[in-house]
């Protein structure tokens, strides 16, 4: 993707999203996200009428006389993005690739809590960290973590020149290759990585395929001390396969190649159940550990779904 074709696109997701953001999601980010509660601020002296539980009974010791200690509401949060741009992350079969989707849902996100007045940072990975934005705000800051989603690792990739053996072993073998860190998913060391930068507690949303084994510990262990959301974009064509006949399909995370007959009724049933089975699975492992679930379809409304995921947080805050 060209940097102009990559200016466009921002602009796009900003007129769009800027819409969105102040038309549906203005309040439903704010009553959902409400800061850390009570922060502490100083002690003062007693006076009658204070609630007792407020009594400081450190300090009364000391001076003699009652002090209470005073609270003050600590409003501002800080909202992580975890982006994966692995290689599976470029693909898309309608209009959108699944890492334009994930730059318009980190858009979205974004630009609701610069309206909120509170930070935002960027972790892009695959299989290694890639870039770290620390937490800031500000509309150009929102701007800037979009613009990165989409552009970094979007050059074209290295081609890769088939066998002259027109057979169909020669052609798999051509695309037999060791698989570097730009392929891959590794979801366990991005955790890793959030908890090595972070102090304070964050919202994190881990945006991401989720092309990956064992890393709901990491997620679990990350969720007790920031507020850890998953949301799994996925494409039309990895969850049912159209009848095409024989069609060659390559890994983009492993670069296994395949010939696959989709003319098979019992092929695409078979397919179709093991992508359902994959999503509800994860989905079920998920909650378990207490994460937030959010599962996107990139041929779908971004929108539709965060706003069915803020009402169910809003109903859960409230029981």
């Amino acid at each position: 993707m060209l940097a102009r074709e990559i200016l466009q696109r921002v602009r796009e997701i900003q007129v769009r999203t800027g819409r969105q953001v102040a038309d549906v999601l203005a309040g439903e980010y704010q009553s959902v996200f409400r800061g850390r509660g009570m922060e502490f601020e100083e002690v003062r002296p007693y006076i009658p009428g204070d609630d007792v539980r407020t009594i400081d009974w450190n300090v009364t010791a000391r001076t003699g006389s009652p002090y209470v200690k005073r609270y003050v509401e600590e409003r501002q949060l800080t909202l992580m993005l975890m982006a994966d741009i692995s290689a599976s992350q470029d693909f898309g079969s309608a209009e959108r690739s699944k890492r334009e989707v994930t730059a318009e849902l980190c858009a979205l996100l974004a630009f609701s809590a610069t309206r909120n007045d509170d930070k935002v940072g960027l972790t892009l990975f695959h299989g290694e960290i890639e870039q770290y934005i620390p937490p800031r705000k500000g509309q150009k800051h929102a701007l800037r973590v979009v613009r990165e989603v989409l552009a970094h690792g979007a050059e074209a990739p290295e081609t890769v020149e088939p066998a002259r053996d027109p057979g169909l072993r020669g052609w798999l073998s051509s695309w037999r290759r060791p698989r570097v860190a730009r392929e891959a998913t590794d979801i366990g060391r991005a955790m890793e990585f959030l908890l090595s930068v972070t102090s304070r507690k964050t919202i994190c949303f881990v945006v991401s395929d989720f092309l990956d084994d064992g890393f709901e510990q990491a997620l679990a262990t990350a969720n007790r001390k920031h507020d850890v959301i998953a949301v799994l974009v996925t494409d039309p064509r990895e969850l049912e396969f159209p009848a095409v006949g024989l069609v060659a399909l390559r890994d983009a995370e492993t670069a296994e190649a395949r010939i696959y007959d989709t003319g098979s009724a019992a092929f695409r049933q078979q397919v179709a159940a093991a992508a359902a089975a994959r999503v509800s699975g994860l989905e079920h492992r998920l909650r378990s550990a207490g994460i937030d679930f959010i599962h996107i379809d990139a041929a779908g409304s971004v929108v539709d779904p965060l706003v069915r995921f803020f009402q169910m947080r809003e109903r859960r805050s409230r029981r």
